[in-house]
């Protein structure tokens, strides 16, 4: 029999494994009972709502104990579903954890799937969807600033936005009903053209402006694929393991010890980077640095951008200036590094080979210039740097930015159609195909298809 949305369901939902608690969150019209059913203590069809309550959990077939805990009774409409939740707060290990959850499911509750609680919570009008996909940003969220940005999508901005954007196409549409249907004069094809022509030029304004923040969003929603490039011993290893502060990668004196693509994720100034710390990229007999080579290779074709190292205490090699060349066509940061040592490269000459792309002076062992390459990365992504955008809407989805440019697009024609004269009624299509798509951002319009597979995307237990 398929799930239905009905259904008491359950699940853990802390991280599997050792820790202090683990939580078993029940949600449903018979949250209240499948816990009690299972749980010694004080009646839980008694106690007030938003409590937490001391007792055990009992297996009802044996009468075993199977771990003392603290049970947390949430009554609806005041929970995350609007529904029911009990939650079990239980010692953290795994064996504990998973007879309680199975203590659950063996008296009344069904395994929750992935993301049913938020998907509830959507159905039943406590969050809409794109608060919803919200959820899983602030989870997963790398930098203070994407955290911000997934909290302000949260509490609703975007949402706001968008809602007064549909209602303002509404408002339109229903005027021009009501002037095709009621016509009072002679004139009012003009004026109700004039009044679409109007609207639809606001609103397509106000989506471009927010269009302009998505390639930003997008960077602190996923991260840039960040590159670490150079010829071998230039200060790559070194540079990774300073950025993430921690000894991840191997660092030694002997050419080739980087055999492998290292990939970590770091907060640099705000911007989440994906460090690729790669091999050296030379000329090699070595089979196994030959496929490191080959895979740094190919991380210059996937890096969204690239940190090009130059030894400073060395002369260019035509190692270095092939390096150039073949990143000459992605966005990149030139490192002129280990500035400690006496310089045998002319920075000037290396200014006019990178094309004016930014060169920063570091000292990766002494720390110096770490700073500066932070900003120099926050200012290439974020035009007047990352802290300029802080309050104002981001769109951050990938989805949000699609639907976007499809109203956009219903846009562009009502306004075509007006210049080419077509009747007001086909222009009022193009006008309604915006105001549904823009309902399909915040889940007023939407398929069941789709929630389906959005939520398969959350962790178990959300």
């Amino acid at each position: 029999m398929a799930n239905s949305e009905q259904d008491t369901i359950a699940a853990i939902s802390t991280p599997v494994g050792e820790g202090g608690i683990s939580i078993i969150r029940v949600s449903g019209d018979q949250a209240l009972d499948v816990v009690s059913r299972i749980f010694k203590g004080k009646d839980l069809h008694q106690v007030k709502s938003h409590t937490i309550n001391y007792g055990h959990i009992i297996d009802p077939a044996s009468g075993e104990t199977v771990d003392e805990v603290m049970v947390s009774v949430m009554l609806a409409p005041k929970t995350y579903t609007k529904e029911d939740v009990v939650e079990i707060n239980c010692h953290g290990g795994l064996l504990a954890t998973n007879r309680a959850l199975q203590l659950t499911l063996t008296n009344g509750a069904r395994l929750a799937e992935p993301g049913e609680y938020t998907k509830r919570a959507f159905l039943n009008g406590r969050l809409d969807l794109s608060q919803a996909e919200a959820v899983m940003d602030l989870i997963r969220a790398k930098t203070d600033k994407s955290m911000k940005v997934a909290l302000n999508q949260l509490d609703g901005d975007l949402s706001r936005l968008i809602k007064a954007l549909r209602q303002d196409i509404l408002d339109v549409l229903a005027q021009v009903e009501v002037n095709i249907d009621y016509p009072e004069y002679d004139a009012v094809e003009e004026m109700t053209t004039k009044m679409l022509k109007e609207k639809a030029s606001e609103v397509r304004q106000r989506l471009e402006t927010l269009l302009q923040t998505a390639k930003e969003g997008k960077v602190l929603r996923d991260g840039l694929a960040t590159a670490i490039i150079g010829r071998p011993n230039v200060g790559k290893s070194s540079l990774l393991n300073a950025l993430l502060h921690e000894d991840k990668a191997i660092v030694t004196e002997v050419a080739g010890t980087t055999r492998d693509v290292i990939e970590e994720y770091v907060n640099v100034a705000g911007v989440p980077l994906k460090l690729i710390d790669t091999a050296g990229i030379r000329h090699t007999d070595d089979t196994v640095e030959k496929i490191g080579v080959e895979r740094s290779k190919q991380a210059i074709e996937t890096a969204d951008l690239i940190l090009l190292l130059i030894d400073s205490s060395r002369p260019l090699t035509e190692e270095d200036r092939a390096l150039i060349e073949a990143t000459a066509q992605k966005p990149r940061m030139v490192i002129f590094n280990k500035t400690d040592l006496p310089a045998q490269v002319d920075l000037a000459e290396l200014t006019e080979l990178v094309n004016g792309d930014p060169v920063i002076q570091t000292s990766i062992l002494e720390h110096a210039g770490m700073q500066e390459l932070g900003q120099a990365i926050a200012h290439r992504f974020f035009n007047e740097g990352i802290e300029s955008n802080r309050g104002a809407v981001m769109v951050t989805n990938a989805r949000h930015i699609g639907l976007l440019h499809q109203a956009v697009d219903s846009l562009n024609a009502v306004l075509e159609g007006i210049e080419a004269g077509m009747p007001v009624d086909l222009v009022q299509i193009d006008m309604t195909d915006a105001w549904n798509t823009l309902g399909e951002i915040t889940g007023q319009t939407y398929q069941d298809e789709l929630l389906d597979q959005l939520f398969s995307q959350f962790c178990l237990g959300k």
